[in-house]
Parts: C-alpha cells; structure tokens; sequence
C-alpha cells in the first residue's frame, strides 16, 4: 500500500461521528502533581476469579501511589470478549475491598465509576480508541489488513519452512501491499479486517529500555505489525489500548508481572510514535509453587491457592494476607515488622529497590504463622466481631454457637489475650471452632478408653490416682501459682521431678517431670496435647464442669 488513504476509504474502515484526537486531549487534561507524586494503576481483566498475584499487584501500586501523597487508579480492561466472564469485575472490586484496599479512580460498581479521567473500563472508551486509529490511518501509520487466519499460518509455515524469523512483518505482511481498489473490493464483499501497526522498526537495529526492576535491557526493535483494532467489535487490542489510557490518564507508573517485559519495547516505541512520554516500568515476577520440585507459576486452572476467594472462605484475617504479600514483595518487610510489633503495615513504606527480579515462592506455612502473630495482636472482642462476621457467611456452626453464647465465648477468646505471652494459636476463623469445641459439653465427648490411648506411658492406676487427688485439692479461688504449687505437691508425691531441670540432672530417678503430670489434667479436661494456659482454662469452664471431666478415669 503505498499511498495514504482517502478519507472516504478511512471513514468506510472506522465510520461514524468520533472526538477528534484534540478533543480528546483536551477532555483529559494533564494531572497537576507535586514535585515526588506519582500515579500508579492496575488494570485487570474480568476473566473469573481474581488471582492473588493480582491482589499483590493492587496492594504494591496502592502503596507506591499514597506514599507520594499521589493518585491510585483501577481501570477494567475488558476488550478480550472471548474471556470475559459475567460478574467477574464486581469479584475484583469485593476483592479490592475486602482487603481495605484504597483505590481513588475507577469503578466502584460494575455500573458506577468514581475519578476524572474515566471511564474507567476499556470498553467504554472505545470512540478513543478509533479516533486515534482513524488518526494513524490518515497519516500512514496503520492500515486495514483482510488475512486470514489460514494465510496467517501459511506465512508461518513459509517462515519456518525457510528457517526464517515467523511473524508478520515487512513483507511477510501481506495487508501493506493492498491498493485502496482492493480494500474497496475487500469491504464490498464484507471480509472481517483488523486495523494493522504499519511498523518501521529495524530488528538490526537496538532499543534500550529502563526497568525499575530489572534496571536497563536492549532488545532488538520490535518490527512485527500488530492488530491495533478489530473489526468484528472496533474493540482494541491491549497494546494499542494500554498506551493511550495511560497516556490520557497521567499514568506515571506502572507495576506489572513480567510476562510483559518483552513487549516492553514495543509499547515504548508505540509511545513514541504516538510522540508521548512514557511511565516508568516496574516488571515483577508472578507468585510460583513448587510443583514436584519444580518452580511454576501459580495457575488460576490448576492451584486453588491461587484464588483470593480461597483465603476469604478460609478466614485469614485480611491484615494477615496482606502482610503476607508484603513480605513477598518487599524483602525488609520481615524485619520491619519485627521492629515495629504494634505498627500497622500501612506505615511501612513499599520499595521498587526492595523488590527481587524471581519470582516468590507460595509459602502457606509462611501464612499461617503470620496469621496467628496478627490475630495475637486482636482483642478478644475485636476476634469475636470478626469472627462472627466471617461465620454468617462460611460457618454455620460456628455462628450457632456464638450466637448460643456470646459472654463465654468471650471469655474463652480473652485467656491469655493480655497476657506478656499472648496465645497464638488461632490461624484462621474456619479453624476457631475446634479451638471453642472443647469447652462445650455437647461439643466434647472423651471416653475413658480414648484417654488411656491419648496418655501412653502411664498406669490407669496411677492416672486415676492423681486425678482424684487433684480434684481434691482444687479450689477455683486459686492463684496461678497456688494452683501450680498444689500440681507440683502432687508431681513430688507421685515420683515426678518438680521442675525440667531437676529431671534432665537425673532422668532415671523419676517417672517424669511434672509437666507431665500436668499433661494428664490437659488431656482430661480438653482432649488435646496443646491449649492456652491450664489455669485459666479451668476457671472459663467452671469447677462443676473440670470436676466431671477429671473424674472420668474412675
């Protein structure tokens, strides 16, 4: 094609009353910034669930954004069609919310919109789009390309055959070479087009580009000539999209995963084109697995893990999983956090230099731990109020029983909650239940078979001799160390040391130490190896209640 359309050609290509690309300019004025003030924005695509890489990605753009004193923008890119899936951008938006997440532009429903430089939703922009196609077409730099896909694939086929780079491009790209006769013909017959990049690059040629991650790279110009628009939607494709919303919106940076690095140079050389500055760019690694020993990236298909729904259905604190893709982000978070116990992660400031060029491993183990050290820093009513929260709508049980009774509920929730050594062993709301159960009659069944088998090593003699005992002696009234005094008084009689110490200096003068005469009131009296502390367990459940319990040995 070697002449510049005719205007009655372009209008047949792209009809219709559009902006001019000056009205369009002047509809979106540029941000006035502070001096340091940067806009960052994410911009996912409503396929489905939304992926935790994704909730990453939001959480690390919000940070950048605000630490500036600057602007956060979420914008819907969802000119695919084929993967669009129903309902899928008010999941994002829960998502984003239930997070605490701060976006200040974008949508805020999947019909409301909040800022000044939308709409937010790619397409809903689509006049923006072919006005600045319809641009191009006039000034040579794109053209209406009828291949098909099987001419497509015979090119490819050609290529390879030659052992020649595949990609349509130069003269491989068959749509450059139609006379304006043709195109008529083309349009005439109705044949499906796409609007084409008439690309000048030189692959002999080099491009340096700057990543704020990955520092500066030079890659071979990009010469291939994509698809800017489709004719069966006049939607755009991403490339051509992503650099105009951003241009128009005063992106000034942008955070996304790695697999568009090597489309860094193009997008670059569209902004130039364009004659635009472009955003700084920071390429992060996706969230991986190890999958047989094996690194890979998380899979929406494969791992369930990989849906933020997940973690909300199991009832991880949001702090928690916010926390934990923190310290995936950011390698000083750890430490951070560590000297600074109290502090909220808002005040810990995200860094691009903090941020590794791999990927970072999914580590539940690391979670869960992190979780547990967050709900430690919960008051019991602030547990309660979430948890309850959680159980209306992923817990019958649990609620039946809060609802059933709240004040010893609360009271179970506050043992050790002030403590110097804070109790940590609630990870989630899904798993509060059977830290609750055992202090419920009807939720506690232990036989006196099923305590022998959970107390090997001792004689039945001897368990039920202690346990009398110390039911003998028990008084709720007790200090915490009259309690462990009359323990220990119990542990000597029986031929258990007083304390580890004692014990370890001669092993083979005593049955044990008394820990394990305490172990047997643990296993008696809840059904587990490991709870909060003893003493105050049995004041919550009541002497009427211990007493039953103890007495089940006989």
């Amino acid at each position: 094609m070697s002449n510049i359309l005719s205007d009655a050609t372009i209008e047949r290509l792209i009809p219709g009353r559009l902006p001019s690309v000056e009205e369009i300019e002047a509809r979106y004025p540029a941000r006035k910034l502070k001096e340091g003030q940067i806009v960052t924005r994410q911009a996912p695509s409503p396929t489905g669930m939304m992926h935790i890489g994704t909730l990453m990605m939001v959480l690390v753009s919000e940070k950048i954004a605000h630490q500036t004193g600057g602007v956060m923008m979420l914008r819907i890119e969802d000119t695919d069609t084929k993967r669009e899936v129903e309902g899928a951008t008010q999941v994002i938006l829960d998502g984003i919310r239930h997070f605490g997440l701060q976006v200040d532009e974008g949508p805020i429903s999947e019909t409301e919109e909040k800022g000044a430089y939308g709409p937010y939703t790619q397409s809903r922009r689509i006049e923006i789009y072919q006005a600045y196609a319809k641009k191009w077409l006039k000034e040579g730099k794109a053209y209406p390309c009828f291949a098909t896909d099987e001419q497509i694939e015979d090119i490819r086929k050609a290529q390879v055959h030659d052992n020649i780079r595949p990609g349509y491009y130069g003269k491989w790209a068959i749509g450059r070479t139609l006379t304006e006769e043709e195109i008529s013909k083309n349009l005439d017959e109705k044949k499906p087009f796409v609007i084409r990049y008439l690309n000048p690059a030189d692959p002999e040629k080099r491009i340096r580009v700057q990543d704020l991650l990955k520092g500066e790279r030079e890659f071979p110009q990009y010469d291939l000539d994509i698809p800017l628009l489709k004719s069966s939607d006049g939607l755009p494709t991403y490339h051509f999209a992503h650099v105009i919303d951003d241009h128009l919106m005063g992106t000034t940076h942008v955070l996304r995963t790695d697999e568009w690095f090597s489309s860094l140079p193009l997008h670059i050389q569209l902004f130039r084109e364009m004659g635009w500055k472009a955003p700084k760019y920071a390429h992060m690694s996706p969230v991986q697995k190890l999958d047989n020993g094996d690194r890979r990236k998380l899979s929406k298909r494969k791992d369930p893990e990989a849906s933020v729904m997940m973690y909300i259905q199991k009832g991880y604190p949001e702090e928690a999983v916010i926390e934990y893709l923190l310290n995936i982000a950011n390698s000083n978070f750890e430490d951070w956090r560590k000297a600074n116990p109290a502090k909220s992660w808002r005040e810990f400031e995200v860094s691009f230099k903090k941020m590794g060029d791999t990927g970072a491993l999914l580590d539940m183990v690391k979670l869960d731990n992190i979780s547990k050290n967050v709900v430690a820093r919960f008051s019991s009513e602030e547990i309660f109020k979430r948890a309850y929260a959680w159980a209306q709508k992923y817990d019958a049980k649990l609620k039946g029983l809060m609802d059933s009774h709240p004040d010893y509920v609360r009271q179970i929730l506050n043992i050790e909650r002030t403590a110097p050594k804070v109790r940590k062993d609630i990870t989630t709301w899904s798993n509060l239940f059977g830290e609750l159960s055992y202090f419920f009659d009807e939720h506690f069944e232990l036989t006196k078979e099923e305590a022998l088998k959970l107390l090997p090593g001792f004689a039945p003699a001897d368990l039920a001799g202690i346990a009398k005992e110390f039911c003998d002696g028990y008084s709720a009234t007790d200090s915490k160390d009259e309690w462990f005094a009359k323990v220990k008084a119990i542990a000597q009689k029986r031929g258990y040391a007083v304390n580890a110490k004692e014990f370890q200096a001669n092993p083979a003068a005593f049955k044990g130490n008394v820990s394990d005469v305490a172990k047997i009131f643990r296993i008696l009296l809840t059904g587990k190896a490991q709870t909060p502390d003893l003493h105050s367990v049995m004041l919550v459940m009541g002497k009427d209640r211990c007493m039953r319990r103890l007495e089940i040995l006989g």
